[in-house]
């Protein structure tokens, strides 16, 4: 007989991803989530997998869905926008949701593992930020009602792993992008995706030396999967420093490689593969010039990229009848 997974939050953008892992895993997954920020869309292809059941729950109420044999709690607003706009019920969800989800791993025996998030840090003063360093936070500040919320949520899982044994994990979480994300989700990828669709400029705040962390969806639930099997209980921080003007020129090479040429129009998003893999070749070997000259700071990769690029594009050029030419 498979495990049995409970995913709440499991109709959200990570969630989702989530529950298509562990069914792959052989688990059968229920996802519970209230649909305040979820989206039934993003489970739908999962509807006739009998091993996969959805369940409209609002987890800050007690609840059981029967025995599990692990808990993965994702249910949040997650988004600056969404937890703006829901603020109390973030709160909720962070402290009673994380309680009661706790109390179901309990109940049952079952492992946990939390969703917790980076701006645990705060406004940090330390770049790129490690797990060991404890944040620079605002409690009462507009992000509190989101940052207070996973605070608090690391806190009780931490208490349950020490008071009551609970196999617990918590794994904080930095700007994650791919599939199924929100394009009004407010943070930098889904701002400049925005931006590129409707031909408008890429804003960056500042002068775009500030770094901030990303990591592909698949990429991120491959690695809380392989967490929930370890025996690692200190919390876990998955991202790779990025500053944003070099987020910004790999989008605008795309855009500028993929707008067709005939109509001079700006910003259409339909890159070609070999623009797209220019752009990413660029970026990989800015990363490998950032490594051997400024120590993994990753704060001056854009300059690697402006060498690098224009290389990558004449490597992948296109013709104007989109086959590849050297």
């Amino acid at each position: 007989m498979s495990n049995r997974a409970l995913v709440t939050g499991g109709a959200g953008f990570v969630g989702s991803h989530l529950c298509d892992a562990l069914l792959v895993e052989g688990y059968s997954v229920i996802a519970a989530d209230n649909l305040l920020t979820g989206r039934l869309s993003n489970v739908e292809h999962l509807r006739n997998d009998s091993r996969f059941e959805f369940q409209k729950i609002d987890v800050s109420e007690p609840f059981d869905c029967g025995a599990v044999d692990y808990v993965f709690h994702f249910a949040s607003p997650a988004s600056p926008v969404d937890y703006s706009a829901h603020g109390i019920p973030t709160l909720k969800v962070g402290s009673l949701g994380t309680f009661h989800s706790l109390d179901v791993a309990r109940k049952y025996g079952a492992g946990f593992l939390l969703a917790s998030t980076s701006e645990c840090y705060g406004d940090p003063l330390e770049h790129p930020q490690k797990e060991t360093y404890w944040g620079h936070v605002n409690p009462i500040g507009p992000r509190s009602v989101y940052d207070e919320a996973k605070r608090f949520a690391e806190a009780a899982t931490m208490a349950y792993l020490r008071y009551h044994n609970v196999n617990t994990h918590i794994v904080r979480i930095f700007n994650t992008y791919g599939p199924r994300m929100q394009v009004n989700d407010g943070r930098v990828i889904p701002n400049f995706m925005r931006q590129a669709m409707l031909g408008e400029g890429l804003t960056i705040y500042g002068d775009g030396s500030q770094t901030r962390s990303f990591c592909y969806v698949s990429d991120e639930v491959d690695g809380i999967v392989r967490l929930s099997k370890s025996d690692e209980i200190d919390l876990l921080a998955y991202g790779l420093p990025v500053c944003l003007a070099g987020v910004a020129l790999v989008f605008g090479r795309i855009i500028a490689s993929s707008a067709p040429r005939s109509s001079g129009a700006r910003g259409v998003f339909a890159c070609s593969a070999l623009a797209t893999l220019a752009a990413v070749a660029a970026l990989l070997l800015s990363f490998m010039f950032e490594r051997l000259l400024f120590k993994d700071e990753y704060r001056y990769a854009w300059f690697g990229f402006l060498i690098f690029a224009p290389l990558a594009e004449l490597w992948f050029r296109e013709s104007e009848d989109g086959k590849a030419r050297w």
